[in-house]
């Protein structure tokens, strides 16, 4: 996915592009992700890095605030009836939390926490993100989502279309596939950010 390209110089392409913020994943089983890097992205921007990962223990939230990341993803799915109590702790660390749901339920348990973002992953990672999803699910689950938190649709945009669908109901988009993908990135990815929508 990096095809030859350094983290650093990606990192370096989506500040000249006017990204608002970095996410890192630092799964290292199915993303083949570095903790060791995602230190070093942090070091090396002003911008907020956000942490992605399967958290399911406190101590990464101490390592993640330790790195001086800006945000940690919480997954719903994962954690269940421990969420607020993770989110809590990553707050009590300094660290912002972005809850993932993907359904109704998952959205109910996000609204028991202080957290300060919830994002909707149009796709399912329990087919670790494989499947075909699209930002209408951003759209269909947009009304069960409280105003007084900053709303994400993550995941499923590749196109300028699909970010005008997903920003028409949630505040900010998470991308990262189409923009790895992309032949010249930080065209591509300035297009995205300087989009009329």
């Amino acid at each position: 996915m990096l095809k030859g390209r350094d983290e650093i110089d990606i990192l370096r392409i989506y500040e000249n592009a006017g990204a608002a913020g970095i996410s890192y994943i630092t799964d290292k089983k199915y993303f083949n992700g570095n903790f060791d890097m995602f230190k070093k992205i942090c070091a090396s921007t002003e911008l907020p890095v956000l942490r992605k990962d399967f958290i399911t223990t406190k101590d990464e939230i101490e390592k993640t605030a330790e790195a001086e990341g800006g945000a940690i993803l919480i997954i719903a799915r994962m954690l269940k009836d421990e969420t607020a109590e993770f989110v809590d702790y990553a707050l009590e660390h300094g660290l912002d939390t972005l809850v993932e749901v993907h359904n109704k339920e998952e959205i109910d348990i996000a609204k028991d926490t202080n957290t300060t973002m919830i994002g909707v992953n149009n796709r399912d990672i329990t087919k670790l993100e494989l499947d075909d999803g699209t930002v209408s699910l951003t759209e269909q689950l947009s009304n069960l989502i409280p105003k007084d938190v900053v709303f994400v649709s993550e995941s499923g945009i590749g196109s300028i279309d699909d970010l005008r669908i997903a920003l028409k109901y949630a505040d900010a988009a998470l991308i990262g596939t189409s923009f790895m993908k992309a032949k010249n990135m930080e065209e591509f990815v300035k297009s995205f950010v300087e989009a009329k929508l």
